[in-house]
């Protein structure tokens, strides 16, 4: 009886020691594409499934709307929208998972991430190419397939401008920063940026990442200064010089000074132009973030 007493205590004593230890669980992964982009294409097709073979992770390219022509013409708030309410209803990921942002999918995915209500956790982050601070040129944007946004952009400002043009979220003229701030309707309120406006629960959200990833691409014409895929910016009212860290690294608006100074942000930078990276690049800079991770 006491040997058997024994045996038992010994089985509740090992069987609570394995369950304290860590399991390796398979975290999955999504990917937004960039502008004029979409899930059936070739080369964010291939990426998706070279990031899955890689990282052994499940993961998959999230579509909003119609993919190209959304893209192009629906405002990053109903993007962000939409990607908030897919992701919630997709039962893969309610344990958490991690994302990876191309070029404007990044302000999809920053959208998702500070905005989004009831939603599961990121873990970590990827961003390639992300037009973060805020694209500071309207006479370089370059899209074949925009011709139509070219007019619009042209008054990137104006309201109806705002609520038909995707890029026009992107924007931020330096030298215009009063109509920037009041009438810009996504960039604003993603970097927190309105005095007398700041959202904790954003700057909560944005620090809870595990790991923050920034790849700026060095030969980069698409995204300019290349630097704000650090979000690197313009003095206000001024085109030079490049400052970084901005303020909005010095007075922590989004929690981007917390995560660097725990450790959690990685500035990387390649060789290549906009989104073009060598394989053993997306090797060493982006599939270790979509490894599994131990609970």
């Amino acid at each position: 009886m006491e040997k058997s007493l024994q045996r038992s205590v010994l089985l509740v004593t090992l069987s609570l020691f394995f369950f304290s230890i860590p399991v390796s669980l398979s975290v999955p992964f999504v990917l937004f594409h960039g502008i004029a982009g979409e899930c059936s294409n070739d080369e964010v097709s291939n990426l998706t499934k070279f990031l899955n073979n890689y990282s052994s992770s499940p993961g998959s390219c999230v579509e909003i709307g119609n993919g190209l022509v959304d893209s192009l013409y629906m405002p990053l708030t109903q993007q962000a929208s939409i990607a908030c309410e897919k992701i919630k209803q997709m039962p893969e990921l309610s344990e958490g998972y991690n994302i990876v942002g191309l070029s404007q999918g990044n302000f999809v995915a920053r959208g998702l991430i500070e905005f989004c209500d009831n939603a599961p956790l990121v873990f970590n982050y990827v961003s390639l190419g992300g037009p973060h601070a805020g694209l500071s040129d309207l006479s370089k944007f370059n899209c074949s397939v925009c011709e139509l946004l070219d007019i619009y952009l042209s008054d990137v400002y104006n309201d109806f401008v705002q609520d038909h043009a995707a890029p026009s979220g992107c924007f931020k003229i330096p030298t215009d920063i009063k109509n920037y701030l009041e009438h810009s309707k996504y960039l604003p309120k993603l970097n927190n940026e309105r005095p007398g406006e700041k959202n904790s629960t954003y700057k909560d959200r944005f620090t809870s990442l595990h790991n923050l990833v920034l790849i700026m691409f060095q030969g980069d014409i698409v995204v300019i200064p290349k630097e704000i895929s650090w979000f690197g910016y313009y003095p206000e009212g001024a085109s030079t010089p490049l400052l970084s860290p901005q303020k909005l690294y010095l007075e922590d608006w989004i929690g981007l000074k917390t995560l660097d100074a725990a450790g959690k942000v990685k500035f990387v930078s390649v060789p290549g132009e906009h989104l073009r990276m060598a394989q053993d690049e997306v090797v060493n800079y982006v599939v270790p973030y979509l490894k599994n991770h131990p609970t």
